[in-house]
């Protein structure tokens, strides 16, 4: 378990010099931002503090706004750093910024870890924490120190110290074996849920517990579960007659909200997690689903075909006030709601192409983030700046991607095998 990190004071207060300037900052909202060239020698003390520092700048540079530079360039080595950066040595390199770091094992048997972040050519510390953790909880110390150097330059919060959980993929095009899975945001601490002897489809984490929500089907009868990661427990939410699709839970946890069919109808129901009772929210011939809550819980977007054509709509949590907000040409589905409020991703498909793309609440500002021959099923990382997919290609291959929100720095998430239908968990920290 992870205790409660403990801020450090400045060691080193601004030097004022012909060489002093800004801090550094990465404005993230600029699209093709140059990544920041920072230095992050190993923490000195253990091989824990090794591992620590590798994990660190694995996490900035996946990002793509940070260049970690080459250690065996180091000047000042990580023992002599502790008493202080000779900061002439990392200009040098064009080193923005600077970590610093030590980890001890101590008494009784945990690890302490403290970092710096130093502002090179300003000659002064941004920030720095120390922390206590169980010794084999080091890699989320390390995706947590990440998180704060992330948040200190960009002035977003981080997303490191999150997990993804998916539908694990093997098997012929036909016959595909699909299992329920949960990794670290970095593909790292792997494992699977799920056996594979039922199909599962559409997991979906709890925005303020480590439960899950998912669809499996028992006898060939679809049933959503809720399966707390934790302790391993598996419960039944609901056992329907008819068809039941993309389960997700409300902001608060308490309710998970879905699409039935019901006597040749699909509508989107909302069913409370303690009691089981469910509550129709849409009345319409046409095919409501995919509904996905605002983060304040008061709308809710889902796609409808009942213009003619699969659109996103929007409506009040209550069901009332349904306006259409997708005005491109094509087909529009799998929206859901960024946890900053203020974007919404979708799946489009138009011309023989799928994309994956984002718009206003209000269905302004759309913009393409990716396309391809099948990229659909978009989750957002907590911070609400990264988002992850899936990608198809003919031969019924799956891949996790992610990619910015300004749509540069597009990745393979890397999977043991054919991944789809990702998820992205809150911060861990904030639980």
């Amino acid at each position: 378990m992870i205790m409660v990190a403990v801020a450090i004071p400045a060691a080193i207060t601004a030097v004022e010099s012909p060489k002093a300037k800004a801090e550094p900052v990465i404005d993230i909202t600029k699209g093709n931002v140059e990544p920041m060239p920072i230095a992050i020698p190993d923490f000195y003390g253990s091989q824990t503090g090794a591992d620590i520092a590798r994990v660190v700048s694995a996490d900035l540079e996946r990002s793509g706004l940070f260049k970690p530079i080459s250690p065996q360039a180091f000047i000042q080595d990580n023992a002599s750093l502790q008493q202080g950066p000779r900061f002439q040595d990392w200009r040098v390199l064009n080193a923005q910024a600077l970590v610093s770091g030590a980890a001890q094992s101590t008494a009784n048997g945990q690890v302490q870890v403290q970092f710096r972040l130093w502002d090179v050519f300003g000659e002064s510390q941004m920030t720095g924490f120390q922390y206590n953790a169980s010794q084999n909880n080091w890699r989320r110390v390390a995706h947590q120190i990440a998180d704060e150097i992330y948040k200190r330059i960009t002035g977003e919060e981080g997303y490191f110290d999150s997990r993804v959980v998916y539908v694990s993929e093997s098997g012929p095009k036909n016959a595909r074996v699909k299992r329920l899975a949960i990794m670290d945001q970095d593909g790292e601490n792997h494992r699977y849920l799920t056996d594979g002897a039922a199909l599962v489809l559409t997991p979906r984490f709890s925005p303020v517990s480590q439960d899950i929500t998912y669809m499996s089907f028992y006898n060939n009868k679809p049933r959503v579960y809720l399966f707390n990661i934790n302790t391993g427990q598996q419960e039944i939410l609901g056992d329907f007659p008819g068809m039941t699709f993309a389960p997700r839970f409300s902001p608060d946890g308490s309710k998970v909200i879905m699409s039935m069919a019901q006597n040749g109808n699909t509508d989107i129901y909302e069913m409370d997690t303690r009691t089981r009772r469910s509550r129709r929210l849409t009345d319409n011939p046409a095919i409501d689903t995919s509904p996905s809550y605002s983060p304040d819980g008061g709308r809710i977007v889902f796609n409808s075909d009942r213009g003619g054509e699969q659109q996103l709509y929007v409506m009040n949590a209550d069901g009332s006030g349904v306006q259409r907000i997708s005005k491109g040409q094509g087909r529009y589905a799998t929206p859901v709601w960024s946890p900053r409020g203020d974007l919404i991703a979708f799946t489009r498909m138009a011309q023989g192409q799928f994309y994956i793309g984002v718009m206003r609440p209000d269905g302004s500002g759309e913009r393409q983030l990716s396309s391809g021959w099948l990229v659909e099923g978009p989750t957002w990382a907590p911070n609400g700046r990264v988002l992850a997919y899936f990608v198809s290609d003919p031969s019924g291959r799956t891949q996790l991607h992610s990619i910015d929100l300004t749509g540069y720095n597009e990745r393979v998430m890397k999977t043991p095998l054919d991944g789809s239908d990702p998820a992205w968990s809150p911060l861990l920290s904030s639980q």
